[in-house]
């Protein structure tokens, strides 16, 4: 591990970084070129004293998981997350695109804060979250193993289903076996499509049953109905932005103007009341 090195890359991406460009106020004190520690330590979901040492630098060896919420936070390409990862000895970083939000996605991302929108990967985890989003739908990445996936999670945990009126579940069950196919064709059964198909096919007859139809789903993201328990019924479009580059997409949730739905959800950001575990789209 070079930890000079990686203080200093740590520091040199954080200075090359303003607020704005991740969502955040300038204020008018503001006499740090570039973002705070703070700040990246907030955007990379851990201590402020765990990222300063790392800079000093005098931390411990971070872990892959660490080093990929550093390249998020730091809003970094492929190509630096690499370098970030061989700074800190590992000498094939693990370039999974299912889990590296690409830096143009976050600063799109980072101008939604006000609306329920998610980045997910083809798999159906939530890689990130905004806050009304974690309110309509429960945190979604805290999830680990099989479960993180929604895929799995609406096959083994019928919690998950209670988001949508129980009309809309037939219709969304086809959906997300459909979405899972597209991953399964185009990566191969040795992928982690693969494993999840596998695991699926153990588990639920239902998805077993769905599968052998070979479902196809197109691209368009449109009306949705969701359940929430303090609101009650929302009307919401659907908008879809696919990261060609890493088969990412990031959802977002808008209501019609003036409309009660619209009402709901600025009730949702005020109160901000936990949803109930498991969503789709």
């Amino acid at each position: 591990m070079n930890r000079a090195g990686l203080a200093e890359y740590l520091r040199t991406r954080r200075e090359a970084l303003q607020p704005e460009d991740v969502g955040l106020p300038r204020g008018r004190r503001r006499r740090t070129r570039g973002l705070r520690r703070e700040e990246v330590a907030v955007l990379s979901d851990m201590s402020i004293d765990y990222y300063s040492r790392l800079e000093q630098p005098r931390g411990p060896h971070p872990s892959e998981q660490i080093l990929g919420a550093l390249a998020r936070g730091l809003r970094l390409s492929m190509e630096d997350r690499d370098h970030l990862f061989w700074l800190a000895g590992y000498t094939t970083p693990r370039r999974t695109s299912d889990d590296h939000v690409n830096p143009g996605m976050m600063r799109i991302f980072d101008g939604l804060r006000e609306a329920p929108a998610r980045v997910m990967s083809p798999l159906g985890e939530a890689l990130l979250q905004t806050p009304l989003a974690v309110t309509l739908f429960g945190d979604e990445t805290n999830y680990t193993g099989p479960a993180r996936s929604l895929h799995y999670r609406w096959f083994t945990s019928p919690e998950t289903r209670l988001i949508y009126p129980e009309p809309d579940r037939a219709e969304q069950t086809r959906l997300i076996v459909a979405d899972l196919h597209e991953s399964y064709v185009r990566d191969g059964a040795a992928s982690r499509a693969g494993d999840l198909v596998d695991a699926l096919l153990g588990q639920s007859a239902q998805f077993a049953e769905l599968w052998r139809q070979h479902p196809v789903a197109g691209r368009y993201c449109g009306p949705v109905r969701l359940v929430h328990p303090e609101v009650g019924l929302l009307e919401l479009n659907c908008q879809r932005l696919i990261d060609p580059d890493l088969s990412q997409q990031l959802v977002v949730y808008t209501a019609e103007p003036g409309s009660e739905s619209q009402e709901k959800l600025r009730l949702l950001n005020v109160i901000g009341s936990p949803a109930p575990a498991g969503s789709y789209r």
